[in-house]
């Protein structure tokens, strides 16, 4: 497969906005990251906050700094301040370790980027990107195990 790119990206962030319109949640902004972290699209609603492109760019950059999904991310800041106090020193703030950030696959499993959303409830930030991961085609990695 190849790997994301700035069609793909722009239409994954579009999907997740769509989605969280949709079902009618807080104005929302979507920020899709390359595999090495670089930004290919970001989009606010235009009645979302100035932050939260912002804190979208933070829960994809810490999923892909740390190498898992947000909801991981969240228990290990919980149980590990310290260590996310000094990575957050570290990058300038720019980790945002809850639920909202997700990792996207392909059907290989390979890494081929990562979502972050923001806006509503966390929840309701990482169902978005997982619908419009979904839609796309790709597997989303939340830093949960799946069932099973």
């Amino acid at each position: 497969m190849h790997p994301l790119d700035l069609l793909m990206a722009t239409d994954l962030a579009s999907r997740a906005i769509h989605i969280a319109r949709q079902a009618g949640f807080k104005p929302m902004a979507v920020a899709v990251l390359d595999a090495a972290g670089n930004p290919l699209a970001v989009l606010r609603d235009e009645h979302a906050s100035f932050l939260r492109p912002q804190i979208a760019t933070g829960k994809a950059r810490g999923c892909l700094g740390m190498g898992f999904g947000g909801r991981e991310l969240a228990r290990r800041a919980q149980a590990m301040p310290a260590f996310f106090d000094a990575i957050n020193s570290l990058t300038g703030g720019e980790v945002i370790p809850v639920a909202g950030g997700v990792l996207i696959r392909n059907g290989e499993g390979q890494l081929i980027g990562a979502i972050g959303i923001s806006g509503d409830t966390s929840d309701n930030d990482e169902r978005c990107a997982l619908l419009a991961i979904e839609q796309c085609g790709w597997v989303a990695d939340t830093g949960d195990q799946p069932a099973g």
